[in-house]
């Protein structure tokens, strides 16, 4: 797996860092984002060292949180190195045991992150929403934001179902988001939910 070697810290309580996978032939996106209750981290891809002990100089890790079934990537690593529970939805790990702590639409990992399912993108697909700072949604694979596309939907080749996926994601236009992060692409740092209210009222 590509190894990222550098963090960027994109608003107070939120890093990001990306890498290119030639296997993928795609940009791949991970976030930490620091709550109250701690760090966790969010679809982890590898870091050097050197980004590592960036991360480590900050707050603790108190969990890995996977959004779907396609973002495994380094997270076992991670919770391991750590020693912290992986959060994800039951069927982000089909036919394996699963590694940590379920949760699903309308749980929260901890006071200022709620979970939000997203039904027909990929096999246990999840959005968090933190309300800290003007409130952030981090994606897993339902939106994306990289060119040749832009801000829009997971194409439709990579659903399960697309019409459901849409519909779906409805249920975050009741969250307040100043800026959204992707797994795919890059952040939107200002008025993500206007955004994301006229790429989803375009779809009616």
């Amino acid at each position: 797996m590509a190894i990222a070697c550098e963090l960027v810290q994109v608003a107070p309580s939120l890093l990001i860092w990306q890498c290119y996978d030639p296997a993928l032939k795609a940009d791949l996106f991970s976030t930490a984002i620091t709550t109250c209750n701690g760090r966790f981290l969010v679809d982890p891809i590898p870091l050097t060292d050197a980004a590592l002990g960036q991360l480590l100089n900050s707050d603790s890790v108190n969990g890995v949180i996977v959004t779907n079934c396609n973002h495994l990537r380094a997270s076992a690593e991670f919770a391991d190195r750590f020693s912290v529970p992986v959060f994800a939805h039951a069927e982000t790990f089909p036919g394996q045991a699963f590694p940590g702590t379920k949760v699903g639409d309308g749980s929260k990992i901890c006071d200022e992150l709620a979970v939000i399912g997203i039904e027909g993108a990929a096999e246990g697909e999840i959005v968090l929403h933190s309300t800290t700072n003007g409130g952030t949604l981090i994606t897993g694979d339902a939106l994306i934001n990289f060119e040749p596309y832009g801000f829009t939907f997971l194409p439709r080749k990579y659903c399960s179902n697309e019409k459901e996926m849409r519909r779906s994601l409805r249920k975050l236009l009741t969250c307040k988001a100043e800026r959204m992060l992707f797994a795919h692409g890059s952040p939107i740092l200002s008025r993500a939910g206007e955004r994301l209210q006229q790429l989803l009222d375009a779809d009616l």
